[in-house]
């Protein structure tokens, strides 16, 4: 293996070459990480020779893994979501971008100046549910996973980030919830059918398949939350979920067979169906009494 820094970056990038999509950025941000530099002192001090024997070691083991299709975010422990850098492992889905629209919306139900309780089903590596305690302070939001390894990683991101304002537990679903009811219900559940043929291969490879796939039709867990989901709010309290975006219009129907009111769905920015939402009917009781509409 080369020694100096452009040596090492131009081999990096040939083995990732048709394994990715930018082939040199990807070799520069695993070099800059092995040898705890950024990738700017990289590109200015092209031609340092490298005497770290171990970090060229961390540096060949992960473009290794990176050329077998293992994700950048697992390489390197971390991804950043609503601006807010996570660490995630393969216990863990990785946080996609089109997630932030479900932050985006559930914000849109959440007054600014109210204490409200927040529950995040199947909160992985706790995105929603932190993305959602810093944006809304007064709130409390609990997340709720039912791997036990997931709820550590998102307690560890609490930390991480410094918010006191929410906190996990694991459960199948509800059961973390207890007695508990809550004014918003957020959950981006497992909703790809198992075939699935637009899912990468490897996807299929690295990330759990418990946070991914929900049975032949991919509807599994969302009929669960759906159906349970008003013993679990106040009245006029919300329901809010991520799903496929051929689901749309059973998720209205399940949503409206369940008892819920106000249902409606949002598009994402590639104008597709995405999130849906729908609440309790309001009555005299409950701490939720509106909320923007989607």
């Amino acid at each position: 293996m080369a020694t100096d820094i452009r040596q090492l970056l131009d081999e990096g990038a040939a083995r990732l070459h048709g394994r990715c999509s930018q082939p040199r950025r990807e070799a520069e941000i695993l070099l800059a990480d092995a040898l705890g530099r950024t990738r700017a002192y990289l590109l200015a001090h092209a031609e340092e020779r490298i005497i770290d024997c171990d970090a060229t070691d961390r540096y060949e083991a992960k473009l290794t893994r990176r050329a077998h299709g293992e994700p950048m975010a697992y390489l390197r422990g971390e991804k950043e979501f609503w601006s807010l850098p996570l660490r995630v492992g393969p216990e863990v889905l990785i946080p996609r971008p089109e997630t932030e629209r479900l932050v985006e919306l559930a914000l849109d139900l959440l007054p600014a100046d109210k204490a409200q309780a927040v529950l995040d089903l199947g909160t992985g590596s706790g995105a929603i549910a932190l993305a959602l305690a810093r944006e809304r302070p007064l709130c409390q939001v609990l997340g709720s996973d039912i791997s036990a390894e997931a709820v550590r990683l998102a307690e560890e991101n609490a930390l991480r980030v410094g918010l006191r304002n929410a906190e996990f537990r694991t459960g199948d679903w509800y059961e973390a919830a207890r007695e508990q009811r809550f004014d918003l219900i957020v959950c981006n559940p497992p909703y790809v059918a198992d075939d699935d043929p637009r899912i990468e291969a490897d996807v299929r490879r690295f990330e759990p398949p418990g946070a991914l796939f929900a049975g032949p039709d991919g509807l599994q867990a969302l009929r669960k939350v759906i159906a349970k989901a008003s013993r679990y709010l106040h009245a006029g309290g919300w329901l809010l979920v991520e799903h496929g975006d051929q689901q749309g219009a059973i998720v209205r129907e399940l949503m409206s067979a369940a008892g819920l009111v106000a249902v409606r769905t949002a598009r994402d920015l590639a104008g597709k169906e995405r999130c849906s939402a729908a609440r309790v009917s309001p009555g005299n009781t409950g701490s939720m009494n509106g909320g923007r509409p989607l």
